[in-house]
C-alpha cells in the first residue's frame, strides 16, 4: 500500500496526451480532488481525514507540492542507473536536501499506539495521531509511506517509463518490463520503427 500512495503522489505530474505535461496539484482543488479518491490509501497513516469540514488550503497545497518534488527526486535516485522521469530530471533536489526534507515531514506529526478491546471480539492495535494543521498531517502521511516504501523491496522494482511522452514511474510486474502500461509499449514501438526507416538509406 504504501508503495500505491507513494506512487499515486508521483503521478500526480502526468503526460497530457499532447506531448505535454499534466499537473494534477495545479491548485487547491486539484489537492482535494485527489485526496477524495485516494483516501482509502492514505487512512492506515491519517485516520480518517474529514475533508468536508478541513478542505485543503494554499498552505497545505504547497506543503504537499513541495514534498512531492522530495519524493519524485527520491524515486529518480532509486531508479539509478537507468535514467529518472524526463518530467523533472532537470528539476531535482539533491539527494541530501530530498532526505532531510522527507525525514523532516515524516517527524513533524505525533503519533502513538492505542489498544481497543471490544466486548465480543479481540483486542486490535491502532494509532491516535496528535493535533496538527492538515498540511502537516498531509506531508507527514505521505514521508511516512515513501520511507516505508523506498525501505523496502519493492523499491527493487521500481522504474520511470520511457515510452515518448510518458513521466511515470511504476513497480514492474516481470523482470523485463520497460513500459508502465501496454499503450506506451506500443507507442515507443512505433516510435523506434519510424527513427528507424527514418535513418535508412534513400532508394534510387
Amino acid at each position: 500500500m504504501s508503495s500505491q500512495l507513494t506512487l499515486a503522489l508521483a503521478g500526480t505530474i502526468r503526460h497530457d496526451g499532447a506531448g505535454g505535461v499534466a499537473d494534477d496539484f495545479a491548485d487547491p482543488a486539484g489537492l482535494t480532488d485527489w485526496l477524495e479518491r485516494h483516501r482509502g490509501l492514505l487512512r492506515p497513516y491519517t485516520g480518517e481525514l474529514d475533508l468536508t469540514g478541513d478542505r485543503p488550503d494554499e498552505s497545505a497545497w504547497r506543503a504537499v507540492v513541495a514534498l512531492r518534488r522530495v519524493v519524485r527526486t527520491l524515486l529518480a535516485r532509486a531508479v539509478r542507473p537507468a535514467p529518472p522521469s524526463r518530467a523533472d530530471a532537470a528539476d531535482l533536489l539533491t539527494a541530501e536536501v530530498a532526505l532531510a526534507r522527507l525525514n523532516q515531514a515524516a517527524g513533524r506529526l505525533p503519533v502513538r499506539p492505542v489498544l481497543s478491546w471490544p466486548a465480543d471480539a479481540p483486542p486490535a492495535v491502532g494509532q491516535v495521531t496528535g493535533p496538527a494543521e492538515l498540511g502537516v498531517r498531509l506531508t507527514a502521511a505521505l514521508a511516512r509511506a515513501t520511507i516505508e516504501f523506498l525501505g523496502g523491496p519493492e523499491r527493487e522494482l521500481l522504474l520511470a517509463c520511457m515510452a515518448p511522452r510518458c513521466v511515470r514511474y511504476f513497480l514492474r510486474d516481470h523482470p523485463r518490463q520497460q513500459w508502465c502500461k501496454p499503450s506506451c509499449g506500443n507507442r515507443a514501438r512505433v516510435a523506434r520503427h519510424y527513427h528507424r526507416r527514418q535513418s535508412e538509406p534513400a532508394v534510387g
